[in-house]
């Protein structure tokens, strides 16, 4: 069956050899006479799955041993409620840019377990641009949280902001899209639905620094000092989720983070032209420093058009297109595996739709 053009925000499209390998795992892992299905989590192969993982991970990110990496249950909203309870201690402050629907959703968690504030927000723009990062920050603070790029509004913060508590990045949809400094965090984390992997599993990257400041006690599960003592199988693992997640690793370290930061960027460049000059459609994110590499969001003139244009879409095998409710219109997710030829695609439809 031919494959479809994938313009999902999540899960994503994979690349083909990653497809490739992981349909071979699950058929026989390695020399086990096992699927990747069914190999236990705490033997070697699975073992040595983790480290090599951990080992591409701090090679792609530029940083060393003063990080740990986790790989950990339940994607980003699991990390929006461990963040607080274990950084954000009773009577403390922590202070989160309201950049996006995730970056509230982060926010709205943390008030759960804490004092957790708004320093900035763009939420009554409907999160058009981003908003304006706080020249000053209360003293104190426990951390300064943000989104690095919000999926459902497509804006993207392409410089890392100056924070004076410690910085935690939340990277599901752009890690390892471009060249970043990766040791400006404390923590980072993201989602592995969208550029690292199938959904399921967490990464999270962690300064030691940072773990001397556990808030309180809680249960292993949820505490980032137990995980890191158990290495990420204190529990039974996702252990296909991280498979998968490494073969994304090794696919990114062979193609290389410039290469794919230069192909990321010709291929918004070409949807955000095409939009611009288009009679049609409209970018949703009209400030051009705040939109995203990875989420191009737009609109048609009329629901009619939108209508018309998402119809004329699936009819040509082009699916993931619609945009978020809150938005409207359309979404097209460029991530790393998307290729070029699937945007120039899009692009011709959209350059000869009159409606």
């Amino acid at each position: 069956m031919q494959r479809k053009i994938n313009f999902n925000a999540g899960p994503s499209e994979l690349p083909p050899e990653v497809l490739h390998e992981a349909s071979k795992a699950v058929r026989k892992y390695n020399n086990t006479g096992l699927s990747i299905l069914e190999l236990p989590h705490r033997s070697k192969d699975f073992l040595d799955i983790i480290e090599e993982s951990k080992g591409l991970i701090r090679e792609l990110c530029g940083i060393g041993a003063e990080y740990e990496v986790l790989w950990l249950h339940g994607g980003g909203r699991m990390q929006f409620c461990m963040i607080p309870m274990n950084f954000l201690p009773e009577g403390g402050t922590a202070g989160y840019i309201d950049s996006g629907h995730w970056a509230n959703e982060a926010l709205v968690y943390a008030t759960s377990y804490g004092n957790a504030v708004a320093l900035a927000s763009s939420k009554d723009d409907n999160y058009s641009h981003l908003p304006v990062w706080p020249a000053t920050q209360p003293k104190g603070l426990a951390y300064v949280h943000f989104t690095t790029n919000n999926t459902i509004a497509g804006t993207q913060w392409h410089t890392i902001p100056k924070s004076k508590a410690p910085l935690i990045a939340d990277m599901s949809s752009d890690i390892f899209s471009q060249k970043h400094d990766y040791s400006k965090y404390s923590m980072f984390y993201a989602a592995a639905q969208k550029n690292l992997g199938v959904a399921g599993v967490g990464l999270a990257v962690i300064h030691k620094d940072m773990l001397k400041h556990v808030a309180r006690e809680m249960p292993p599960m949820l505490s980032y000092k137990a995980q890191v003592k158990e290495d990420s199988i204190l529990n039974t693992s996702n252990v296909f989720g991280v498979y998968v997640s490494l073969l994304m690793l090794r696919w990114i370290k062979e193609r290389g983070i410039d290469t794919i930061e230069a192909e990321n960027k010709q291929k918004a460049k070409l949807l955000y032209d095409a939009i611009d000059s288009s009679s049609v459609f409209t970018a949703h994110v009209k400030e051009k420093a705040h939109r995203s590499l990875m989420n191009v969001c737009f609109t048609a003139n009329t629901p009619e058009l939108e209508k018309l244009f998402l119809a004329l879409c699936e009819d040509r095998d082009i699916t993931g297109i619609k945009g978020h409710r809150s938005v409207g219109g359309f979404r097209a997710s460029i991530y790393n595996a998307v290729p070029l030829e699937s945007v120039e695609r899009l692009v011709e439809l959209m350059t000869g739709f009159k409606g």
